[in-house]
């Protein structure tokens, strides 16, 4: 194991998926790349606050931050698009060894009106996932 992507959006269960990635990372000598997906919907108008790029920004430059005090740097990717779907297809273009994702803890629901990404992630990657929940 010698790449790691986390998929992180600043919310408590993907900074528990970044302290993981953290021990992982300092154990195995890998190197991180951290994804925050910005949604790409239909429509002139943001759905929901995470579809806002400066959320994103925000997340990614924290995630630099607190991998930093844990002697990681990371690579910082910011693409928009379905955001379980991205984050697989950046997963296999870029040959990671497995892919770290929080899970909100969504219940039935909430995942048939939102979509759970770390399910969808963790259930069509063609890379070992760590959901940390």
């Amino acid at each position: 194991m010698k790449r790691i992507l986390l998929a992180y959006d600043g919310t408590e269960p993907s900074k528990r998926a970044l302290e993981q990635v953290a021990e992982f990372a300092n154990a195995l000598n890998a190197e991180v790349s951290v994804v925050s997906v910005v949604p790409a919907r239909p429509g002139p108008v943001p759905l929901d606050p995470w579809d806002d790029r400066q959320v994103h920004d925000h997340a990614l430059v924290e995630a630099r931050k607190l991998l930093n005090e844990q002697g990681i740097e990371p690579r910082l990717l910011e693409p928009s698009g379905d955001p379980a779907r991205t984050i697989e297809h950046i997963a296999d273009e870029g040959r990671y060894d497995m892919v770290v994702v929080g899970s909100r803890g969504l219940g039935a629901l909430g995942r048939m009106l939102e979509g759970s990404v770390s399910e969808h992630v963790a259930t069509h990657a063609r890379r070992t996932v760590v959901v940390v929940h």
